[in-house]
């Protein structure tokens, strides 16, 4: 197989030994089986921004601090240093993650090695050596949804206490290993206390999670730990075993009508970025051929009454002589 430009460099290093296979390419990455010096580990090589999906990053890197005055204008400007940064940033937000997590007791991967572009990190096995399978591709029964569902939620409690939310948590990048869950890909992560975002993007990982395993056990659509959670940490009590109910009774208090609109936001943005299928695709053709049928109907109708409008007028037409008629032809009688 080709092996990327961006992982030479680790075989120069020593680093990499050998790539065995890709396992899996994404909307920020592709990742592949390495063999390195410490055993077989996974190397994810993150995509050029313009090859990317991922979208609304501002959601996520909001409150996140650069030191340098200098950075900070470049990023703004959106100048090719400040692009180069804001990669770099958005990248190095991973393995910064990746460590304080790991040191929270969150289950994630350990990370091995970072350098541009790459990240290589412990490898998420089954129990027979192999790449774990994402939750998406296993199947459930009701017991285990139930279960893996509380391990998750506590998992995204140890985050939050953490100062730390996904804000992209679902199926996808969640690996089942035979003793325990496993979360994945970071880079979007954002800081609680710092990040106006925080609290929607905490509630919509809870709810993808209750969507997802609800799917398998549908009680579980009817708990309420997203707001139970966040209520916990806006009043100082929340801590990674702190008990939890599902259960959420909202106080009297106002709606937050900014708070509704930005939620409505979100999810319409995220609709427009999913690809159409091939039958929305060919509606969207007829629609929009029956639109410009109509404009060129309507605009020839106008240059009619145009045409109309600007024609002369022609004046009465004479009627009759008075006087009376000579026979058939109408002379006039001597």
């Amino acid at each position: 197989m080709k092996v990327p430009d961006a992982l030479l460099p680790l075989f120069d290093y020593g680093i990499i030994q050998e790539v065995i296979r890709p396992l899996m390419s994404g909307k920020e990455a592709s990742v592949f089986l390495v063999q390195t010096v410490e055993g077989v580990k996974v190397a994810k090589v993150y995509k050029e921004a313009n090859n990317r999906s991922f979208r609304q990053r501002a959601d996520y890197t909001e409150g996140r601090t650069v030191r340098s005055s200098r950075q900070r204008r470049a990023m703004a400007k959106g100048s090719r240093y400040g692009k180069s940064l804001l990669e770099e940033a958005w990248q190095n937000a991973e393995v910064e993650a990746l460590h304080r997590l790991h040191r929270a007791g969150v289950r994630v991967p350990v990370p091995f090695h970072s350098s541009e572009d790459v990240l290589v990190m412990e490898l998420i096995a089954d129990a027979e050596g192999n790449p774990a399978p994402r939750l998406w591709d296993v199947c459930l029964v009701q017991d285990e949804a139930i279960a893996l569902h509380k391990r998750l939620v506590r998992e995204v409690v140890r985050m939050l206490c953490a100062g730390m939310v996904h804000g992209d948590l679902s199926e996808y990048n969640i690996l089942l290993t035979a003793e325990e869950p496993v979360i994945i890909d970071f880079p979007q992560a954002t800081d609680a206390a710092h990040n106006r975002n925080s609290e929607r993007l905490l509630k919509r990982d809870v709810k993808n999670l209750a969507n997802y395993f609800g799917r398998f056990a549908p009680r579980v659509l009817r708990t309420r730990y997203d707001l139970e959670i966040w209520d916990l940490y806006e009043r100082g009590v929340l801590h990674p075993d702190t008990p939890l109910t599902g259960k959420f009774f909202k106080k009297d208090k106002e709606a937050d009508v900014n708070a509704v609109l930005a939620e409505i936001q979100a999810v319409a943005m995220e609709e427009a970025d999913r690809p159409m299928s091939a039958y929305a695709e060919k509606k969207a053709r007829k629609a929009e051929q029956r639109r410009l049928e109509a404009e060129r109907m309507d605009a020839e109708e106008a240059r009619r009454k145009a045409r109309r409008a600007a024609a002369p007028k022609e004046g009465p037409r004479e009627g009759p002589k008075d006087g009376p008629k000579d026979g058939a032809r109408g002379r006039q009688a001597p």
